[in-house]
């Protein structure tokens, strides 16, 4: 197993930027999971460590080794990709075994290797067969056996499940997980799926990317409730949680004690008190997720304040409904349970915003106000 560690590292196309200045660590054993929308350098980071990209600037350590120039094959990582990259003409055995083949490992090992790979994620029926007669869990199951023979020391995941229906890619993010638990080996996992990042990670770092004057990709990396209860900005407070956190303007009083919403006042939750009165009377961006939007009956919040606007859309879920309602010019969104009597389009509709779960952003730089 092994470490990763980013020093400043950096990777452009000529005068394009793709991964600026990330500089943190992947610890050893660790699932770290790296999600952001397209296009914000995950994938690329993920081929730096591989040795698929080279690296414009910085340094790239795993383990003890700086990696930069470090050869693919002398990386001792294992890479599952989103495509599965299977040899179309060969068996699940030899598909498994093709790696350890390269390397001149001896036919015993390699069979003991296979069977035991096969057997952990229920292939050992299905080795004979070739890719197109498998289905897209049974293929990816074959490239996640490809991956485990070589025990390598860092395992790498480039959206592994996004080729895969709803109901696969739940059972195949706990095989995975199962997986990493068992060989305890240090994994990178790429996804643009938070609830993947979410239910996977024992951290998550959260990218965005390069626009302008921002100095890197990496907008805050945590463990996965900190991320959601905690979030350093504006943008990991909308990209983590489903639905994404309301994010509304305000304005706080002049005398820092509430904020100003929809002319509704809101008073300031003790965690954003130092931030709020450096903000007085000033513009800021307030922040809640829509579980902290509800309605009188249903809530036991000792602190909320009443908003009302007019119902836009309701979607239920089962055992709970979304609701989406129009207050002056923006649209919030809150959940309430599914039941008998809840509210239409169209609806004028009151509900409970709780003061004491709010978050609060500076407006220029985004940054939470914590």
């Amino acid at each position: 197993m092994a470490s990763i560690r980013f020093s400043h590292v950096e990777k452009s196309y000529g005068e394009v930027s793709v991964v600026k200045d990330l500089d943190f660590s992947v610890k050893d054993g660790e699932f770290m999971v790296f999600v952001g929308p397209s296009g914000c350098g995950k994938s690329t980071t993920l081929r730096m460590i591989a040795g698929l990209e080279s690296i414009s600037s910085g340094q790239l350590w795993i383990g003890d080794k700086l990696a930069n120039d470090l050869q693919p094959k002398d990386r001792d990582i294992a890479m599952v990709f989103q495509s599965y990259a299977l040899y179309p003409h060969m068996s699940v055995f030899e598909n498994i075994a093709f790696g350890l083949r390269i390397r001149k490992m001896e036919v015993a090992e390699i069979q003991r290797r296979v069977m035991e790979a096969a057997t952990t994620l229920g292939l050992e029926n299905l080795l004979d067969r070739k890719p197109k007669a498998l289905s897209g869990g049974q293929r990816q199951r074959v490239a996640l056996g490809r991956a485990i023979v070589r025990n390598p020391s860092v395992f790498l995941f480039d959206e592994p499940l996004s080729n895969l229906d709803a109901e696969l890619r739940v059972q195949m993010r706990s095989e995975i997980s199962k997986l990493q638990r068992r060989f305890n080996t240090t994994t990178v996992y790429v996804t643009h799926d938070q609830v993947e990042a979410m239910t996977m990670g024992h951290r998550i770092a959260v990218m965005r990317a390069c626009e302008g004057s921002q100095t890197s990709n990496l907008m805050q990396c945590g463990t996965p409730m900190d991320l959601y209860e905690q979030p350093e900005n504006v943008f990991t407070a909308r990209f983590i949680g489903t639905p994404h956190m309301n994010i509304l303007p305000a304005r706080v009083t002049e005398d820092g004690k509430e904020v100003l919403v929809f002319d509704t006042r809101m008073p300031v939750s003790a965690s954003f008190s130092l931030g709020a009165q450096r903000m007085r009377g000033k513009d800021v961006v307030l922040g809640i997720r829509p579980e902290h939007i509800g309605v009188n009956h249903e809530v036991d919040w000792a602190q909320s304040c009443t908003v009302r606007g007019v119902v836009e859309m309701v979607e239920p879920l089962g055992h709970e409904s979304i609701v989406h309602l129009k207050v002056n010019d923006q649209v919030i969104t809150g959940r309430l349970p599914s039941q008998r009597g809840l509210p239409v389009a169209g609806d004028s509709f009151a509900m409970q915003m709780k003061c004491d779960a709010m978050h609060l952003f500076d407006p220029v730089s985004e940054q939470s106000l914590r």
